[in-house]
């Protein structure tokens, strides 16, 4: 008899793998990105059968709910003419398939030439904690800031340099561009900020009027 998990993974397997077909194939680009979300939580839903609950909620929380509905907005906000980028795309599809096949060749001799160290062997023979004796989420904290703590503290000084020069790009002074004085913002007053006009009966507002 096959068990509750088996066709749970089945289930999620086919929705990521169809999802990820749509991504692409969708003519809507909105539609592209709503598919897209549907694959991280399928993918979620794959980590959370093999145990790995932590990374589904990471997949959840970074991916769904802020790089694709930042793609979602900047779709929808931006005023792209489809029609012009179909035709750059049919325009440069020669190139870029060329491209695809190198890269694809590259990767098929690097798996072919590929080697494991003489280390490799004495990792797998190791002896691993029991899943049930520890939670994944610790398990993947001790590894990280024991193991990789040099490579994760560098990582986190590139992004928060990268931060840091995009804030700057920012707020770089340029012609015509109004910046915000959030200074004089907070000084405001409250009489300041609006104004009570006393109108008389029957004068009403007047209005400009436009020559010509």
């Amino acid at each position: 008899m096959i068990s509750l998990s088996v066709v749970a993974f089945y289930i999620f397997a086919f929705v990521t793998v169809a999802s990820g077909a749509l991504v692409i194939s969708a003519r809507n680009p909105v539609h592209s990105v709503l598919w897209l979300i549907l694959a991280f939580f399928s993918a979620a839903g794959l980590f959370v059968l093999l145990g790995a609950e932590f990374l589904a909620m990471l997949l959840v929380i970074v991916y769904v709910g802020a790089v694709a509905v930042l793609f979602l907005f900047v779709v929808m906000m931006l005023d792209i003419n489809f029609v012009e980028l179909r035709q750059g795309f049919l325009q440069y599809l020669p190139l870029g398939g060329l491209i695809g096949l190198i890269l694809l060749a590259e990767l098929v001799t690097l798996g072919v030439a590929w080697q494991f160290g003489p280390d490799v062997a004495a990792n797998i023979a190791s002896p691993t904690v029991a899943g049930s004796e520890i939670q994944n989420t610790v398990a993947l904290g001790r590894v990280i800031y024991t193991d990789y703590i040099f490579i994760f503290q560098t990582s986190g000084l590139i992004l928060l340099v990268a931060m840091i020069g995009a804030i700057v790009l920012t707020h770089r002074t340029r012609t015509g561009v109004k910046r915000q004085n959030i200074a004089a913002q907070v000084a405001r007053r409250p009489e300041d900020a609006f104004e009570l006009v006393d109108v008389e009966v029957g004068k009403g507002v007047s209005m400009p009027t436009k020559k010509g």
